[in-house]
């Protein structure tokens, strides 16, 4: 299959303020993600932005951006739009929405969001890890999981829910937000409404799943770092200046 890395890029974060181009040793953390994207191999690798001072950024670095409106709800909607503008001819057959707000992410990461696609009867495919701390499991913020296991390393998505699920004895499963979408899938979401559950649990992949589509989730071993606040910020710093001194 031929594959596009698309990462969207938004500078007006409220928590974090300018958050793509904030610095991290020395490059600016998009750069940072785009890095990691390609370092990955699976293909082309494209910023999608409202920015124009992201897309400079981001072009002078030697990465590709493109622009997007301003006025999406949504990062699929934002990736649908850069696709589209990208690849009017319709030939890439996979899209990977890679969150422009994880510096750290492992390229392994990367790839094996694509792994359930093994299947073909999956429309979108994202990743998950066991909770091993006890206060995640009630936390609403760490959202879960509940699947119909298919390997020792994959789930079929029954639902997503920022409560504790499922019930009883068995291993709880962190949602990370990654996606990789076959492109009929992508077409079709974004042009479904927002549903009742997805409006409910302020989760935008209950739509998919209420709409019928399949998605599928790998379990990975860790969960990458998000930068949110001024601490992820300084806390992925620290991370990078230690493997850059390795």
């Amino acid at each position: 299959m031929s594959h596009l890395i698309l990462i969207p890029a938004r500078l007006r974060a409220t928590r974090l303020p300018g958050k793509p181009l904030a610095d991290i040793c020395g490059r600016p953390m998009i750069v940072h993600v785009a890095e990691r994207a390609r370092e990955s191999g699976l293909g082309r690798v494209v910023v999608a932005t409202d920015a124009e001072e992201v897309a400079q950024t981001v072009r002078a670095h030697g990465f590709e951006a493109v622009m997007t409106r301003s006025d999406h709800e949504s990062g699929s909607d934002r990736i649908f739009e850069a696709l589209t503008l990208l690849d009017p001819s319709g030939l890439i057959e996979t899209i990977i929405n890679v969150q422009g707000d994880l510096p750290t992410i492992d390229p392994q990461t990367i790839r094996s969001a694509l792994l359930p696609f093994e299947d073909t009867e999956v429309d979108i495919a994202t990743l998950g890890v066991e909770i091993t701390r006890e206060e995640e499991k009630a936390n609403p913020n760490v959202v879960k999981i509940v699947g119909s296991p298919r390997s020792e390393a994959r789930l079929r998505a029954l639902y997503f829910t920022r409560a504790t699920a499922p019930w009883g004895d068995g291993p709880l499963y962190h949602h990370i937000g990654l996606y990789a979408y076959r492109r009929e899938a992508l077409q079709h979401f974004v042009k479904l409404k927002p549903s009742p559950l997805e409006k409910r649990e302020r989760l935008e992949q209950l739509r998919a799943l209420e709409a019928g589509m399949r998605i599928d989730v790998e379990i990975v071993d860790s969960v990458p770092l998000g930068v949110d606040t001024p601490d992820d910020l300084e806390r992925a710093r620290q991370i990078i200046s230690g493997q850059d001194k390795a």
